[in-house]
């Protein structure tokens, strides 16, 4: 499996400015190769290669091996751009947002990521340091920091590209790594978890983890967000940035521990993971537009990542079962109905009177749905006679 390794580049005074400088020359590198792809319709590597290798050596100082980095860059974008139109993730034909990614070439921040393989940069990780090709030459002895299990990581199984990427004015390398995969056992049960705004996961066993804490940290960002945004200025952007990427990193965090709990219980008993698919759910969902903001902001699909990766790593069996009912539907009788659940937090099945918290009952439902899908899925396919 790919796991990506962020480690923290350490470059003194004299370094950072000709990391930046090979950063923005990157970029426009990349930017003017979009272009030319835009209005030449070039969207394969090898033709724009042709059509935009020298102009890049020439007119951006950039070596070989970066200007296919940067037209690859473009290659890629473009691909992805394609990928996001035909699932619709950018709107219907007819919308702006949909027109204009049409209608307009990709253009690249002065600061985006630019990937390096292993010819323009290297590792020492004895000393810690990397060794990076740069527009003002090659340059040695960049420190870098880590902790003793990425580092391990990096030594062991790093393969392929690193990206490096500045935030915040700091810089940073994402180093890709190929770790093998261990073969996933044989679930003697499984543990369904059910995602949710007040609880964020409650497990079939009663786990709670509830989502309070991160409710109020969220409002009372919103509260200073909207106290910088009355200020508008320049000083309340950067500071509002700096706010966003914060909250993000603290609900990433969140749901670091929480599927790090629920992954870890898995594998000490033996069982699998079993979650709800939830996908387009924003989309099924009308709200009133006080718990838009609420829904928006929910990480369930994030947490459904960290179990999914976290879980292929240790081994653990995942599964993704249909979403549909499992609040509402009764798993001793199977009586389906709304009013099973009179409120948000409690289940009373008006057939066979079986009650308790409704996010509990969900997820069992999600662990029974699981068991009945992993045995349809291990059925033995039957040979032709």
């Amino acid at each position: 499996m790919k796991l990506v390794v962020q480690v923290k580049l350490l470059p003194t005074p004299e370094q950072a400015p000709a990391l930046e400088a090979t950063l923005r020359a990157c970029n426009r590198a990349a930017t003017y190769a979009s272009q030319v792809a835009f209005a030449k319709h070039l969207k394969d590597r090898n033709g724009l290669q042709k059509e935009v290798y020298a102009d890049l050596k020439a007119t951006f100082g950039l070596s070989a091996q970066p200007v296919v980095r940067a037209v690859k860059k473009v290659v890629d974008a473009y691909a992805t751009l394609k990928a996001n139109l035909q699932a619709g993730n950018l709107g219907p034909p007819t919308s702006k947002r949909h027109r204009t990614a049409l209608s307009t070439p990709i253009a690249f921040r002065p600061e985006a990521a630019q990937p390096f393989d292993d010819r323009c940069l290297s590792w020492q990780y004895d000393a810690r340091t990397v060794s990076i090709w740069t527009v003002d030459g090659r340059m040695k002895g960049v420190r870098f920091a880590c902790s003793p299990d990425q580092l391990k990581t990096l030594v062991q199984y790093r393969k392929g590209e690193s990206d490096l990427v500045q935030r915040g004015g700091k810089w940073f390398l994402m180093a890709t790594c190929d770790i093998p995969e261990p073969a996933v056992y044989e679930p003697a049960g499984w543990i369904g978890v059910d995602r949710g705004i007040v609880n964020l996961a409650t497990t079939s066993d009663g786990t709670n983890h509830q989502g309070r804490r991160l409710s109020r940290y969220r409002r009372w960002q919103a509260r200073k967000r909207a106290e910088l945004q009355a200020r508008q200025t320049r000083s309340a952007t950067r500071r509002l940035a700096r706010r966003t990427r914060k909250e993000r990193r603290h609900a990433t965090q969140v749901n670091h521990v929480i599927s790090k709990e629920i992954v870890s219980v898995a594998q000490r008993t033996g069982r699998g993971i079993a979650v709800e698919h939830l996908g387009g759910i924003r989309e099924r969902v009308r709200l009133r537009r006080d718990q838009r903001d609420t829904l928006s902001s929910w990480p369930f699909h994030q947490l459904g990542q960290h179990l999914a990766y976290k879980a292929k790593r240790a081994g653990v069996p995942f599964l993704e079962v249909d979403a549909a009912y499992t609040s509402q539907r009764c798993p001793r009788c199977g009586h389906t109905e709304r009013a099973n659940r009179p409120t948000r937090d409690q289940f009373r099945c008006r057939r066979c009177g079986l009650a308790g918290p409704a996010d509990v009952v969900a997820g069992v439902n999600v662990r029974d749905r699981a068991r009945s899908v992993w045995a349809f899925v291990t059925m033995p396919v039957p040979q032709p006679v």
